[in-house]
């Protein structure tokens, strides 16, 4: 039988990333993520940058996403495999805190999973979509 809860395929360590992201359970984000991780957000998107260890990962890009937007959340929509690449196809949906506009974006997003972990993750997204509502 399969146990999504503890497996280490890597579809599954993906997938309860997601869950967790959308269940705001940090501890759990942080569960999926190597204690070495480079975590990517593309440039031109306003927390652009690699950012390292899980705690970094969850402070200066989950918890920053929360401060500055109402609902963010990322729809994992499909998944392609192959071997530890995992490469899911989403949305971001959110509504910017301070000019009150919306967003549902397409985005793709690129993971690498070995031993049961998120080793490295990039992001790729249109950025000027972010940033027009993020300005008045």
């Amino acid at each position: 039988m399969h146990d999504f809860a503890t497996s280490t395929a890597p579809t599954d360590v993906v997938r309860r990333q997601y869950l967790a992201s959308a269940a705001g359970d940090l501890n759990a984000l942080r569960a999926t993520l190597a204690p070495d991780v480079e975590w990517t957000e593309m440039a031109g998107f306003p927390l652009a940058g690699t950012y390292r260890t899980p705690d970094t990962v969850t402070t200066h890009v989950m918890e920053q996403l929360a401060k500055d937007w109402d609902d963010w959340t990322a729809h994992d929509d499909t998944y392609i495999a192959d071997g530890e690449n995992v490469v899911v196809l989403a949305r971001y949906t959110a509504t910017n805190k301070t000019t009150r506009k919306p967003i549902d974006v397409r985005v793709a997003h690129h993971f690498v999973v070995r031993g049961g972990l998120i080793v490295r993750f990039e992001q790729f997204v249109d950025t000027a979509l972010i940033r027009d509502a993020m300005n008045d």
